[in-house]
């Protein structure tokens, strides 16, 4: 039973970062230090009187930004000029020398990485220039840098990969069609010999069997006569409910038939057969992933047919194990008869072949048989209940098989069901 309901990363560059040589302070510092130590003797006044000059000039220009091209002089350091302190205690920014640290008439350096994210933001803006972009945060935060992923970032669905179209001039053409299981229907009719040929072919390839058990008659008893009555409610499905083989034709060819069952709640994998020669196409798997994308399309027309049954787990046989690896699949508790996730009881698969699914010890069946005596029995061309029909019987054992089979049918079905008794 399977229940139906990435992302891509982006790559971060690696980048490192220039240390700055010195600060403005140290580089100003290091310049007076230098001067102390050749003892060069100058006239504090005049040397006070020349910087003045200078500010005036730089004031001028204002061409370049204020904080890299102005002599900032405090009254301090007037008073300190004029008294004759010595230098080293006069705090003078200036321009450093080319190679003295960093140079304030550029902008401070950046990493790469914040340039990469201020050139990503404007690319955005650019493209949305109202600024609406999905994933900004408040106004009092920076925007985001990263918009929701694009449709084409996103993995592809199962019906983008399944139903993907491909070109005219393609060099191969896959057809996959539904076909009634009816001999009265024209293309199932057409299609029985090719498809009957396929059959004998995987048979004896890949399980074995002689020739003489994969006649004709063996193959319509199996795979073509199906108990099921064909139906077209208007709520239902268009191609309606029943048996049917879906037939894959690669180049004008069949290489594969999946036989399945639809029905009101699910769509039931009967069984595949395929050419042996095109295994390495993985056919199963294929057909697998074909029936679960086309239950979901018949669960868009009929809600209720939301589920996709893949028969009996046999978790000691490779040939069957293969199933649980669809997921999200349940497993069916063998006796309280509720869908189990298969997560939790391949655990238990692994010590026992057989086990119980469910935990809860106090757990029945809701849906066992409580009242036998209402179940239908076709007895002599008549209809009637058990509780009837066991007042005229003498035998035992009759009984304790009517009860077994009650218990395996449960209430309601042993009361829509005829069991007959001769």
């Amino acid at each position: 039973m399977l229940k139906f309901l990435a992302k891509g990363e982006i790559s971060k560059g690696n980048c490192e970062d220039e240390p700055m040589d010195s600060t403005m302070d140290d580089a100003v510092a290091g310049d007076f230090a230098l001067i102390n130590k050749l003892d060069i003797q100058c006239d504090l006044k005049t040397l006070s009187d020349d910087l003045k000059e200078s500010f005036e000039s730089e004031k001028k220009k204002g061409k370049k930004k204020e904080e890299s091209n102005e002599l900032i002089q405090s009254q301090d350091v007037e008073e300190k000029l004029g008294s004759g302190e010595p230098s080293h205690s006069v705090k003078v920014h200036m321009v450093p020398k080319p190679g003295k640290g960093a140079d304030l008439s550029k902008p401070p350096c950046r990493k790469a990485k914040e340039i990469r994210k201020e050139r990503k933001r404007l690319k955005l803006m650019q493209q949305n220039p109202a600024g609406e972009l999905e994933g900004f945060q408040a106004q009092s935060q920076p925007p985001s840098l990263f918009l929701p992923k694009a449709k084409s970032n996103q993995p592809k669905s199962l019906e983008d990969l399944i139903l993907e179209s491909l070109p005219e001039d393609a060099s191969h053409k896959l057809e996959v069609r539904l076909v009634p299981v009816s001999f009265e229907d024209p293309e199932f009719k057409s299609s029985f010999s090719q498809s009957f040929s396929l059959y004998v072919k995987y048979q004896m390839a890949i399980h074995q069997d002689p020739p003489d058990e994969c006649g004709k008659t063996e193959f319509t008893r199996f795979l073509c006569s199906s108990p099921l009555e064909a139906e077209n409610p208007p709520n239902g499905p268009d191609c309606g409910y029943g048996s049917f083989h879906q037939q894959y034709w690669l180049d004008g060819k069949i290489i594969a038939v999946g036989v399945i069952d639809i029905l009101p709640h699910c769509v039931s994998s009967v069984y595949l057969y395929y050419d042996p020669d095109y295994s390495f196409l993985s056919l199963g798997i294929y057909s697998a992933l074909r029936e679960i994308a086309f239950t979901r399309q018949l669960h868009e027309k009929t809600s209720q047919l939301s589920y996709y049954y893949m028969g009996f787990y046999i978790h000691s046989c490779p040939k069957m194990k293969y199933k649980g690896q669809y997921r999200p699949s349940d497993l069916l508790c063998p006796e309280t008869y509720v869908w189990v996730p298969i997560e939790q009881c391949l655990p238990s698969l692994e010590n026992s072949k057989y086990c119980r699914f469910n935990q809860d010890p106090e757990a029945v069946d809701e849906g066992r048989c409580k009242e036998p005596d209402r179940l239908q029995v076709f007895h002599k061309k008549a209809i009637m209940p058990y509780g009837v029909y066991k007042k005229h019987q003498k035998d035992p054992s009759e009984e304790a098989s009517v009860l077994q089979y009650a218990s395996l049918v449960g209430q309601t079905c042993s009361e829509r069901m005829l069991l007959f008794r001769n």
